[in-house]
């Protein structure tokens, strides 16, 4: 593995993940799992980059390299530099194009870069993206030059903690439950040749009775008397083939469909292509997954999630989704695969991905492996003042959130637009993929705000999931579940007559593990034990306790946390993902009989 002008920076833990990561190619893996072609360039590795106050218009020079996709704030971009709100954060990389690409157009994709984004190609400026979390692209054909280098240019600004727009955990100032900033390219840089009109964007939306899968494509431009072929497959062999008009809506009947679940999570493989004249003009790859997620009463009248028709109690970790090495960026697609593979061998179905948005292939390992996810939109606006909190986390007052806009930063018609807008595309993004179970728009009043018109766009617009609207208080009585936080817990909030109750947080107890550590003072639990043994009687109480408060009416439960964060040492895990910290055998066979046992 070539070392070229690239070392992690030192001075904090490692995963044992970091001595994998190759700076000629970091996550060479295919981006993008659910729309695939076959050319495709990485763009990843060691790019030039400057930090400079913001009234520069264009680096005389760079300061150096910096890998991508890693934050700049990182060990593993070889930086490890802060990027604060009055400076600007620039990159310059060089690429070559294949001969054969030339009468095609190219495509720049960027995984996702936090917060606002300017590119130029060759001196062009393709256009501005604002948003941390979703992925954006740009048209590069006309500024190309083949049979010579080819020069992109990125200027990246974030203003995090000191800014209203969604950033989740990051802030400037890291302590207690808040996180190092994360600024700058985080995900994958890749370009894609494809033809004069291509497919854009597939949706896929699945039911399972009848089995039917509904496929709406999006092209590039208008294409006269165009079709969309759909084959299914499973195992190579085709189920099924479907032919329909290109603007038009495709449906695929399979009666006989084997349906997708955490113990069983099959996937049907889908190739999708663009035909004119009985020609083929593009064509991608992509999977789907039957399933379907519901609300129903049980006999006894009490509201209950079905999955596929059948109750599943719903149990797993919040997950951060931080790295000691990475920060927002796993070091490697193995590390990212690994945090679900360890919740499926403690026997957990379920993750909350906590006010954070993966890459495409987290949510594909969740898809493939058989996971759960309830997904987060990342928080913005900013945390109301004690007083606030304190009637939602003390009192439980169902405080309204339509008007007091300044208490959540949300005053600003823009702040509240630009919410609207990235959480549109958060779900419009992931909507294909079976995993996905529960959107949670809100998380602890954190910018909360107009909970009820979000939460009934987010059900109107998605009506094949469920809506956990309000996550831990200042519940506006919509959506599909009413959750509550309880630290240590656990506890039942008040069962309702039409939507489920749930546990979206509860446990957080800390065990310093030494050797393992970001850093050594103010570290934070909810309450803390000094053995392992303690810590596994502890959380032994806990789930006997669940079992009461399921048969009671609980739907779901999410402990605190998948691993230690920063200052956080609350996890199963340490930061390093090193060191589990209560007894394996002991855990597993509570998560069994939790999601096992009756009603």
């Amino acid at each position: 593995m070539s070392t070229i002008n690239w070392v992690p920076i030192p001075g904090k833990i490692e995963t044992r993940w970091t001595k994998d990561v190759d700076p000629v190619s970091p996550f060479p893996e295919y981006p993008r799992p659910q729309l695939t072609r076959p050319e495709w360039i990485n763009l990843n590795g060691l790019w030039n980059y400057a930090i400079l106050p913001s009234q520069y218009d264009h680096p005389n020079h760079y300061q150096g390299q910096i890998l991508v996709p890693f934050p700049v704030e990182s060990a593993l971009s070889g930086v490890g530099k802060a990027l604060l709100p009055e400076e600007r954060l620039w990159y310059r990389h060089n690429f070559d194009l294949p001969s054969d690409w030339k009468h095609q157009r190219v495509i720049l994709h960027f995984g996702a870069v936090d917060w606002q984004t300017d590119v130029w190609c060759n001196g062009h400026h393709l256009g501005q993206h604002q948003g941390g979390y979703d992925p954006f692209s740009f048209e590069l054909t006309t500024f190309l030059r083949y049979g010579a280098e080819n020069e992109l240019v990125v200027k990246v600004y974030d203003p995090t903690s000191e800014g209203q727009q969604e950033r989740g955990k990051q802030t400037l100032k890291p302590g207690f439950v808040f996180y190092t900033a994360v600024s700058g390219i985080w995900q994958t840089v890749w370009l894609e040749p494809v033809p004069e009109i291509f497919i854009q964007q597939v949706s896929l939306t699945p039911s399972i009775e009848p089995a039917r899968l509904r496929i709406n494509t999006s092209l590039s431009d208008n294409l006269e008397n165009g079709t969309i072929q759909v084959l299914i497959k499973d195992g190579g062999l085709t189920l099924q083939q479907v032919v329909g008009m290109s603007q038009e809506e495709v449906i695929i009947e399979l009666p006989e469909a084997h349906l997708w679940s955490p113990d069983d999570p099959n996937l049907y493989d889908l190739e999708i292509s663009l035909l004119q004249d009985n020609s083929v003009i593009d064509r991608v790859g992509s999977y789907c997954g039957f399933r379907e997620i519901s609300l129903q009463k049980d006999e006894g009248g009490i509201p209950r999630i079905y999955l596929n028709r059948k109750q599943l109690f719903q149990y797993g970790p919040l997950d951060q989704g931080y790295w000691p090495d990475g920060l927002y960026t796993a070091p490697t697609d193995e590390a990212l695969k690994d945090d679900i593979e360890f919740c499926k061998s403690l026997g957990m179905n379920m993750i909350r991905k906590h006010i954070k948005v993966e890459s495409a292939r987290w949510y594909y390992h969740c898809d493939r492996l058989g996971m759960l996810v309830w997904q987060d939109m990342p928080c913005g606006g900013k945390v109301p003042h004690t007083l606030v909190l304190g009637m939602g986390f003390l009192l439980n007052l169902k405080i309204r959130d339509d008007q007091r806009y300044h208490w959540f930063g949300r005053e600003a018609p823009q702040v509240r637009e630009n919410f609207k807008r990235e959480l549109q595309a958060m779900m419009k993004n992931l909507h294909n993929h079976p995993s996905i179970v529960v959107w949670v728009p809100f998380n602890e009043s954190w910018g909360q705000f107009n909970a009820r018109e979000i939460g009934d766009w987010v059900k109107s617009s998605d009506p094949t999931r469920l809506v956990d609207v309000a996550s831990g208080w200042f519940d506006q009585g919509n959506g599909d579940i009413y959750s509550i936080h309880k630290y240590v817990g656990p506890a039942i909030p008040r069962l309702e007559k039409e939507r489920a109750v749930a546990l979206s947080e509860f446990g957080g107890i800390g065990l310093k593990v030494e050797g393992h550590l970001w850093q050594e003072e103010k570290l934070f639990a909810y309450r803390m034990v000094k053995t392992s043994e303690e810590l596994t009687n502890w959380y032994l109480n806990l789930m006997d306790k669940l079992m009461t408060l399921k048969k009671m009416g609980l739907v779901a439960a999410i402990y605190t946390e998948i691993c230690d964060v920063e200052y956080e040492i609350n996890g199963f895990l340490t930061y390093d993902r090193e060191v589990l910290k209560m007894d394996r055998e002991q855990i597993q066979a509570a998560h069994r009989q939790l999601l096992n046992s009756d009603q």
